[in-house]
């Protein structure tokens, strides 16, 4: 679980519940089902209209997604370099099928490093290599923002759907005025409940998340780019120590990797 996700998440409605408990006890006034329904029916019906099903399917799970722990953190990038740099040696010293052998269980675990090294196996040469991940760090990066692209016209959306259930709420109110004025209160709490709801519905779940998901895309294809460096410079045949400096010079002072402190085995 994403720990500072949830604390953010969790606080932002705290602090809400408690603003309006300051104000008033009868919290009750600020929950409508029909405001609710305009707002988030309206909103994934437009969703629905505008992309195709199962990439507004993959946009949703991307707002639970948020909460889950990132799949990519900074001492994995260090760990990163570590892994090639020692590759470099063990193809200095024992050659190409030592490396393949080595190299069989990350195949099945991480599918860029295992296409990666299939290259560098296959005999490619260190631009070739480059070439070919960078297209596919790319397009994935493309297919993986969609959903990004998704909740982001949601979260557009969302204020607009609760403007519309605000004037179906005058409507009602106005439609009340001279036969029935009991009605007046219902009408003006669904529109204003409906603005309300279309404003936090995308500023406090669907934008989040869409910012979230795009940063931890991001960062993934920064991972992409770092290792495609280290294997295009490993298909080269450079030696350990060069690709350790090209590779850390993507990488914040802090957490480069250094040969001369790594454990000797």
């Amino acid at each position: 679980m994403s720990l500072p996700t949830i604390i953010g998440f969790s606080l932002s409605l705290f602090l809400l519940l408690g603003s309006i408990l300051e104000l008033t006890t009868n919290f009750k006034i600020f929950l409508h089902l029909s405001g609710i329904l305009m707002v988030v029916g309206g909103t994934l019906a437009a969703t629905l209209v505008a992309y195709e099903a199962r990439y507004v399917k993959a946009a949703l799970g991307k707002v639970r997604g948020i909460f889950s722990s990132p799949k990519m953190t900074r001492d994995m990038l260090t760990n990163e370099v570590a892994r090639i740099v020692r590759w470099a040696y063990l193809m200095q010293k024992s050659g190409i099928s030592a490396l393949e052998t080595d190299a069989k269980s990350v195949k099945n675990q991480d599918s860029f490093l295992g296409f990666g090294i299939n290259l560098v196996i296959s005999g490619y040469t260190g631009p070739e290599v480059r070439h070919m991940l960078e297209n596919q760090i790319e397009t994935t990066f493309q297919r993986n923002t969609v959903p990004v692209e998704i909740l982001k016209y949601m979260a557009s959306n969302a204020p607009a759907f609760g403007m519309i259930a605000t004037l179906i709420g005058l409507v009602v109110m106005l439609d009340s005025m001279g036969s029935d004025p009991s009605k007046l209160g219902a009408g003006m709490a669904v529109g204003l409940l409906g603005t309300l709801y279309g404003v936090l519905f995308a500023r406090l779940a669907i934008m989040p998340s869409a910012e979230k998901t795009h940063q931890r895309e991001s960062i993934v294809r920064f991972r992409n780019l770092l290792v495609a460096e280290g294997l295009s410079l490993l298909a080269d045949r450079r030696n350990p120590r060069f690709i350790q400096d090209a590779m850390n010079s993507y990488l914040d002072p802090s957490i480069h990797f250094d040969i001369d402190k790594a454990p000797k085995k």
